[in-house]
């Protein structure tokens, strides 16, 4: 799939969020915005899946570390056809298995449980060293926020990658500068990743991670090291008044905000 139709996806799923976490009267939406576009180059042009057998033993895997935007995969995994896109009016709803964070034993696509952080990477170096010792073809990819960069088990995770030579893992930074409650530099600063990561022995590319065109040949590096992109994107992607705005880590739109967002999102269409 090219760049401009993958734009065009991402543009539908920024809206189906938006309504979605509305209706809930919950979500985070300002880092499901970061990552959308991320989410979409890899479903619908970079990852092996097969929605139809989810379990496939062939398929890549894609490990969601910051879970709490579990809202933004369930919408990208329904729209790729891993499930019916009309269940995703049942989020956070009671009974529902589209829950606050991905669980897999409920939800056909999600690889594994997450929402407490630093917990997506770790299990992510354990998918691709057991891919290397069975020599299987799929390749692991785990997608970080940056203020969960903070957690320690990241880094000896990112330690052992390097140890076991794990080409076939690429850990994806949505570096969109801000966490819960504070900017990612006014708290315990991570910044700059990459040479922190080069010291480990990981190859990293920095990509504007808001532009097709960037994302993609970044996902479909191949080399001799661990990869990892730091992705740059701006909390709240798409909607004027959520840009880079730390109150929109986990907030929901009134009525007149949300009529306003769908405008602009929908003018984007």
């Amino acid at each position: 799939m090219q760049w401009k139709e993958l734009e065009r996806i991402a543009r539908q799923i920024r809206l189906r969020d938006l309504e979605a976490v509305y209706a809930a009267g919950a979500g985070h939406i300002g880092g499901e915005m970061s990552a959308i576009d991320i989410l979409t180059a890899l479903y619908f042009r970079v990852l092996k899946v097969y929605p139809e057998q989810a379990r496939h033993p062939e398929r890549d895997r894609f490990i969601l570390s910051k879970g709490h935007t579990a809202c933004a995969l369930y919408i990208t995994l329904a729209k790729r056809g891993f499930f019916p896109e009309d269940e995703i009016a049942t989020f956070l709803q009671p009974h529902s298995r589209l829950n606050g964070h991905p669980n897999c034993n409920k939800v056909p696509g999600v690889e594994t449980n997450t929402g407490p952080l630093g917990h997506g990477l770790p299990v992510a170096v354990g998918v691709a060293k057991a891919g290397k010792l069975i020599s299987a073809a799929y390749h692991t990819y785990v997608m970080t926020g940056d203020g969960e960069m903070q957690e320690g088990s990241n880094w000896e995770a990112i330690m052992a990658a390097s140890q076991f030579g794990l080409n076939n893992l690429t850990l994806i930074i949505d570096h969109n500068r801000f966490q819960q409650g504070a900017a990612l530099a006014d708290t315990n600063n991570v910044a700059p990743l990459r040479p922190k990561l080069e010291a480990f022995g990981w190859e990293v590319t920095e990509i504007n991670g808001n532009a097709m065109a960037e994302i993609v040949p970044a996902l479909e590096h191949r080399g001799a090291r661990p990869h990892c992109i730091v992705a740059h994107t701006n909390k709240g992607q798409g909607i004027s008044f959520m840009q880079d705005r730390v109150d929109w880590h986990h907030k929901v739109p009134n009525k007149e905000q949300y009529e306003q967002a769908v405008a602009e999102l929908s003018e984007a269409l």
